[in-house]
């Protein structure tokens, strides 16, 4: 089993933007401005040479909306399957209650976790670090998941918390794949395919919500049966093109 990253931290902070630069993909939507993402979405990542599964999370935020909600659960279960937590934060913010709070959780979950200050071009990474040394995780790792300053040394402090992984993961030259038949759940919005693919797969992988458009990245579930592998794709709702990002997606 290859061990588990989990990025988790407030709503644009630059999670899916790390997770991509990580995984070397284009899988996580990435746009300026906070919510994008909800789901939990998956990834393999070579951390210093090790193989790892990453996991992108949607913001973490005080609110007590039902989306909101919906999101902290998700974030809830990839903080449970992680090995390590990396907690991205903002350098131009500082410490924020949100931070603080999201640490509280990183702790009583029990898990290790590498505090990351993103968005940190330009600026001088001790200086930089010595402000966020209040929330208690250790040394700051200043990066920018852009232009991928200082990922190599976020790797091999992420490597150092990790479990090792197993001997044959270690071997293999390329990265693995999901396997088993892939099946694509398309329609409009907000005709139940996330309820589907959670149906089928026997876990709340996606968020479902009455609100059209919850879905906004493409989440991947596993169905397994005898002799069986079954990857379910679940899709946002298609509708007509518009010009503008927010236009599609609001």
């Amino acid at each position: 089993m290859l061990p588990v990253l989990a990025l988790v931290g407030r709503p644009n902070v630059g999670k899916s933007t790390l997770f991509n630069a990580l995984t070397g993909t284009r899988a996580a939507l990435v746009a300026d401005f906070p919510g994008l993402t909800r789901d939990r979405l998956y990834g393999y990542a070579t951390l210093a040479g090790q193989q790892s599964i990453v996991i992108d999370t949607g913001g973490l935020t005080s609110k007590s909306d039902a989306l909101s909600t919906l999101i902290d659960r998700q974030v809830a279960y990839a903080v449970a399957e992680a090995d390590v937590v990396v907690l991205v934060v903002e350098a131009a913010d500082g410490p924020l209650p949100d931070d603080h709070a999201i640490v509280a959780r990183i702790r009583k979950a029990g898990k290790p976790a590498v505090l990351a200050i993103n968005k940190s071009e330009g600026r001088e990474p001790l200086q930089l670090g010595a402000a966020f040394y209040e929330l208690g995780l250790g040394e700051p790792i200043a990066i920018s998941a852009l232009q991928g300053d200082r990922l190599a040394l976020l790797a091999t402090r992420v490597l150092a918390e990790m479990p090792a992984a197993p001997a044959e993961a270690l071997d293999e030259t390329a990265p693995p794949t999901l396997a088993g038949t892939r099946i694509a759940i398309i329609g409009r919005p907000n005709v139940g395919k996330s309820t589907l693919v959670n149906a089928l797969v026997g876990s709340k992988v996606v968020i479902t919500s009455p609100r059209p458009q919850t879905t906004r990245n493409t989440v991947r579930g596993i169905v397994d049966g005898p002799g069986l592998q079954v990857v379910l794709v679940d899709t946002p709702g298609l509708h007509r093109p518009r010009t503008a990002l927010g236009e599609r997606l609001n």
